[in-house]
């Protein structure tokens, strides 16, 4: 279950060369957190051995080898703040433990704290992974960690109080009086999830694979805005000519990658997978695995693949709760995405770079379900003027076209979920998505007034 090497030593940890400062979160620039040397194999799988010991249980500032802008607080301060752990105050539990909102006594603030289970899944090692990742990691998508207590034989972690939950609770077992996410909030809240890794994957130095991406794990704030939470299982990704890290298979099914299922061996695009499925919930509406269905639709990924080929199947793929309330283009360019993300092949799935690409323009793209024959011209129109006859990138001469004629039928859009699809062009087609959209937004902008009016 280790899975942060850099713990080893004092010396074998740089962080950009600076403290992680006191400053506050949104005035700290996202700068890429770099760890200079890395710990060996074997002296990894030595310290996993020593985890047992009772001297592993110190301080995590004395463990960096650096301050760390995290909080220390004591067992009594946090049983004060969710009044001994009060079951009224409980707001959720997994196989790491219990979550408690709490209000801490010396400032009042609200806050979210997570009792380890003593005897679950997360073990010291992984407490000590969490506590440093997101002492390190800083990112408007990424939970904030407030601080952390290590009294005895207790451990337990303080975030931010997210006051929307998980995207879980939002998505299945919905109450009657609870209103399912609107079309629009899901793509904002994938669109946002895929900045929060593409963080982690193309910012933080080395790349950090997250491997625990799922629906509970993304929490959300006000407004639905989604960031990723618990990072234990949280592990550096390959450096120099490595394409993989080996390791002990974690996570939870449903979710994993099948190479890493298969081999243990870890990359960046066993997150891009399990951001597939989630996507794939979000447009759905159905759990990564689901025993209460019938046999062949317990599993979402393999429910769904087979009707990525067949275009009259597709709109039964929409969550049900949306009532038809989303914009068919949409939808498909929606499942577009999702199918390059759940590629068997690794080397086939998109870079998450170019997910968040798609993603933002899906995201711009406001749906109106009051005003939809007049918002589908006028967006049809944009759509048209921006990206008819942009060649791919594949050279052959195809041009993608979204101004069809038939409302629910992008054939070029569609044939992204075609079975022999050319992979390459897709993702070149997802990032002309969103890249003729900011370069409209650029445009527009440019053609606004300056403050004298000219």
């Amino acid at each position: 279950m280790g899975c942060f090497p850099c713990l080893e030593t004092k010396e074998e940890e740089v962080f950009n060369g600076k403290n992680v400062g006191d400053e506050k979160r949104a005035e700290r620039p996202m700068v890429p957190p770099k760890i200079d040397r890395l710990a060996t194999a074997d002296r990894a799988k030595s310290r996993v051995n020593s985890v047992a010991s009772k001297k592993e249980l110190v301080d995590v500032k004395d463990v960096a080898g650096f301050n760390i802008s995290s909080q220390t607080f004591t067992f009594r301060e946090l049983a004060v703040a969710t009044k001994n752990f009060r079951p009224e105050c409980l707001l959720g539990e997994g196989g790491f433990g219990r979550v408690y909102r709490g209000r801490l006594e010396s400032t009042g603030k609200v806050v979210a704290v997570k009792q380890l289970d003593r005897n679950g899944l997360q073990g010291n090692r992984e407490f000590l992974v969490e506590v440093l990742m997101l002492s390190l990691l800083h990112h408007s998508n990424l939970v904030n960690l407030i601080g952390y207590c290590a009294d005895g034989d207790q451990r337990l972690l303080v975030y931010e109080f997210m006051p929307f939950g998980s995207l879980e609770d939002h998505l299945h077992d919905l109450p009657p009086d609870k209103e399912p996410l609107d079309w629009n909030t899901r793509m904002r809240i994938a669109a946002g999830a895929a900045r929060g890794l593409e963080y982690l994957h193309d910012i933080a130095n080395p790349p950090v694979i997250y491997r625990d991406f799922k629906s509970s794990n993304i929490l959300l704030d006000e407004g639905f805005h989604p960031k990723l939470s618990d990072f234990g299982l949280a592990k550096l990704g390959p450096v120099g000519d490595k394409s993989h890290v080996s390791t002990r298979v974690m996570g939870t099914y449903g979710y994993c990658a099948p190479e890493y299922a298969m081999t243990g061996q870890l990359t960046v695009k066993s997150d891009v997978y399990s951001f597939g499925v989630v996507f794939l919930e979000l447009i759905t509406g159905r759990k990564a695995i689901d025993s209460s269905k019938e046999h062949g639709e317990q599993n979402l990924v393999s429910w769904a693949k087979p009707m990525f080929n067949d275009r009259k199947k597709l709109p039964k793929l929409a969550d049900p709760k949306l009532q038809g309330r989303y914009p068919m283009r949409g939808l498909y360019q929606a499942l577009a995405i999702a199918s390059m993300c759940i590629q068997e092949q690794a080397a086939s799935r998109p870079l998450i770079a170019d997910v968040v690409t798609a993603l933002s323009y899906l995201a711009s793209q406001n749906y109106d379900p009051t005003d939809k024959g007049r918002s589908r011209a006028r967006q049809d129109e944009k759509s048209a003027k921006m990206m008819t006859n942009i060649d791919d990138a594949s050279g052959s001469g195809h041009r993608l076209d979204l101004n069809s004629e038939k409302e629910d039928s992008p054939r070029e859009v569609i044939g992204i979920l075609n079975k022999d699809f050319n992979r390459e062009r897709a993702v070149a087609e997802a990032k002309l998505w969103g890249e003729n959209w900011r370069e409209k937004r650029r445009q527009d902008n440019s053609d606004l007034p300056n403050a004298d009016g000219y």
